[in-house]
């Protein structure tokens, strides 16, 4: 009969690896980039034009929108809206605003 000793493996501790969303300008804010129920035309624009801003500055805008388009994410990433994806070619899995106004 062999024995064999195993070694203790710790849970807590993730990998030291960064992710490109820890680099997100717009993290911790998804107000910003997801509208709430109801929401006017008029504070749509002023909510996409605020975020538009911000992701204009992003050190990662380009693997944001590579993950957007790839995976069919609704609300505004990397400086594009639903709308702004769908006319570039890239279809949204569950559109918010889409089929309302086209």
């Amino acid at each position: 009969m062999q024995t064999s000793t195993l070694t203790p493996v710790s849970l807590t501790s993730a990998p030291s690896a960064s992710h490109w969303t820890d680099f997100a300008m717009c993290k911790g804010r998804t107000a910003l980039f997801f509208p709430p129920k109801a929401e006017r035309p008029q504070a749509r624009a002023r909510r996409e034009a605020r975020a538009r801003q911000l992701c204009a500055q992003c050190p990662v805008m380009a693997p944001c929108r590579e993950f957007a388009r790839k995976n069919h994410e609704y609300g505004f990433w990397a400086g594009e809206s639903e709308e702004d994806r769908h006319l570039a070619g890239f279809t949204v899995a569950a559109p918010i605003g889409i089929r309302a106004r086209m």
